[in-house]
């Protein structure tokens, strides 16, 4: 009595159902089919003659031979999947339907593998498309100087801007950013860098922006309408902080 293959633990082994692709279409093999459902080969042939003698057109016949046997070649047929779900129909046995449906499912999934887009393949003895290639990676490498030549000059600019002292009111450093003004009110509004006090029009710098060294407060003195002197205080941008922002916006610096 021979015994079924069974895994490390224990459990018997099941085969994976094996087809295979030519030429965009899907086929299994007779002595795979017959291995996979524990069926004699010759069983397998005998069926599937009596489908072509039916006027089924879903086989095709083939040859093989066994090291065991020398030259001598024995029969076999492939079998589109329509021609392998009618040959299953009369497989019968405890497993036979969750087999078929095992099979089944390996046709579909390499059918599907073939509906997906394959990249053109490219012919790289042909001298236009290798002028094609060296061309194009030319263009990429200048592309990567140019980028690589704005990167250093941005960060040129923003060691010196980090470097230097002073600070700039919120216009200046608007068109520093190549920004709007109000854009640039908007932007730092949003992100509580500055906010206004109930009836004051000067926008004032968060404390904790101030702490950072981003922003700053500059105290001037003006006269109002009735001549008399007052003291303002409006909010300033730092170099520190222009770099800051500068990187939350992730835009070049003019």
């Amino acid at each position: 009595m021979s015994l079924a293959p069974v895994q490390g633990n224990g459990v018997p082994f099941e085969q994976e159902p094996i087809v295979f692709q030519r030429n965009g279409e899907v086929f299994a093999n007779s002595r795979d089919v017959a291995s996979f459902f524990e069926k004699r080969h010759d069983h397998v042939i005998r069926d599937i003659d009596k489908l072509i003698g039916e006027g089924l057109p879903n086989f095709g016949e083939g040859f093989y031979t066994l090291p065991a046997t020398g030259s001598q070649q024995h029969r076999c047929f492939e079998m589109d999947r329509r021609g392998f779900t009618i040959l299953s129909m009369g497989f019968t046995g405890k497993k036979a339907l969750r087999w078929k449906l095992r099979y089944i499912d390996a046709f579909e999934a390499m059918e599907a593998e073939l509906l997906q887009p394959r990249p053109a393949m490219i012919d790289y003895s042909d001298p236009a498309v290798m002028l094609g290639v060296v061309n194009h990676l030319q263009a990429e490498n200048a592309k990567k100087d140019e980028i690589i030549a704005e990167q250093s000059v941005q960060v040129k600019k923003l060691e010196r801007l980090e470097a230097a002292t002073g600070s700039m009111c919120l216009t200046d450093a608007a068109k520093t950013l190549n920004m709007r003004r109000d854009d640039f009110i908007r932007f730092l509004d949003g992100r509580k860098w500055i906010f206004k006090r109930p009836g004051n029009k000067n926008w004032l710098a968060y404390d904790d922006k101030r702490r950072a060294g981003y922003l700053e407060h500059d105290d001037h003195l003006y006269l109002d309408s009735e001549r008399r002197e007052r003291v303002s205080t409006r909010c300033m941008v730092t170099a520190k902080g222009l770099v800051k922002i500068a990187e939350l916006l992730n835009q070049p610096l003019n």
